[in-house]
């Protein structure tokens, strides 16, 4: 019988070109330890810029929670509302409701961007840069620690008109918030545990004002101090109201306590409560801060993650508010 023809081993350079494929797939997939080599600093440079902009400017957590959530539950977590507006179009921070977002969220992530590109050139994406400094704030204020998968790429389009209608409004019913979430894949009981958010921050007066009056889901009193603290703020937009009366500086789970006190802000804050469907998880986050913390963690990991750009999906920016 005839001897089969032995194979020839593959060639070195067949070999080479299979690890590199290998290893740049191994890269482009989002991990914890993504800029471990390529930006060995990285952690230490996040820390450090944060760190430095929360203590001069404390309500920099807040801010910043929000301009991701802002983000992220649009299209993806791909820093596009980040994006600066220009003659020939207008981006999506300056859609209606995206004009509130504070300046210290945007100004803390200039600061990183900017420290990382001199130790790091052309490696670390905004969307990452926003994430972890999130997730970090977060931490800094009393929340919980959850792992921030890096590796994300920053998106080519920031549109205003794409916004209305896909980010919850204070006054949207609450069928129609439940609804937002669960065409992302988020559940009822994640979309309570992400309100949890409004344990820090605070709302300007015109996101609430129309139902100080005569809203009876407040607690009297609440709403005349409400009344007095807002009374000008048609002359005057900027004024504001703590969203958690009580610890508005930290991450804990007193923002579900006070619900059934008729201390919440805003209309969807009570309608959290009121609503059958969502009032048993906010009893138990109100008794429980371990399980908030638990499922607020879950909650924002699966949120960092929703619709991030990987490989050529997406850029590296040179500056966090311009298309390359």
């Amino acid at each position: 019988m005839a001897k089969a023809p032995s194979q020839a081993p593959p060639s070195f350079l067949y070999i080479l070109i299979v690890l590199t494929f290998l290893a740049s797939v191994s890269e482009s997939r989002p991990n914890i330890n993504y800029y471990a080599k390529s930006c060995p600093r990285f952690n230490q440079i996040m820390q450090d810029t944060i760190t430095n902009k929360q203590i001069t400017s404390p309500t920099t957590a807040a801010a910043t929670l929000r301009l991701f959530f802002h983000d992220c539950i649009l299209n993806g977590c791909d820093g596009s509302v980040l994006i600066s507006s220009t003659p020939f179009n207008k981006a999506e921070r300056d859609a209606d409701i995206n004009l509130s977002l504070p300046g210290d969220a945007f100004d803390v992530i200039v600061r990183a961007k900017t420290a990382l590109e001199l130790a790091c050139p052309n490696t670390v994406s905004c969307s990452d840069i926003l994430a972890v400094a999130t997730r970090d704030l977060v931490t800094m204020v009393g929340g919980p620690y959850y792992n921030v998968l890096l590796g994300r790429k920053d998106g080519r389009i920031s549109n205003a008109k794409y916004v209305e209608g896909n980010l919850p409004r204070p006054t949207m019913p609450m069928s129609q918030v439940i609804d937002l979430f669960a065409k992302r894949n988020f559940s009822v009981q994640e979309m309570v545990a992400l309100s949890g958010a409004h344990t820090i921050g605070f709302s300007h007066c015109s996101e609430f004002s129309s139902n100080i009056y005569n809203d009876t889901d407040y607690n009297p009193r609440f709403a005349q101090a409400l009344q007095k603290a807002c009374g000008d703020y048609k002359n005057n937009p900027s004024l504001s109201v703590f969203n958690d009366i009580m610890t508005p500086n930290k991450f804990d789970n007193l923002y579900y306590q006070n619900l059934p006190k008729g201390l919440g802000l805003l209309e969807t804050d009570h309608a959290l409560f009121n609503d059958a469907r969502t009032r048993p998880y906010v009893e138990v986050y109100a008794k429980d801060q371990n399980r908030f913390f638990k499922d607020f963690a879950g909650a924002m990991e699966k949120l960092s993650v929703y619709g991030i750009k990987t490989g050529r999906r997406g850029e590296i920016r040179h500056r966090c508010d311009a298309f390359n």
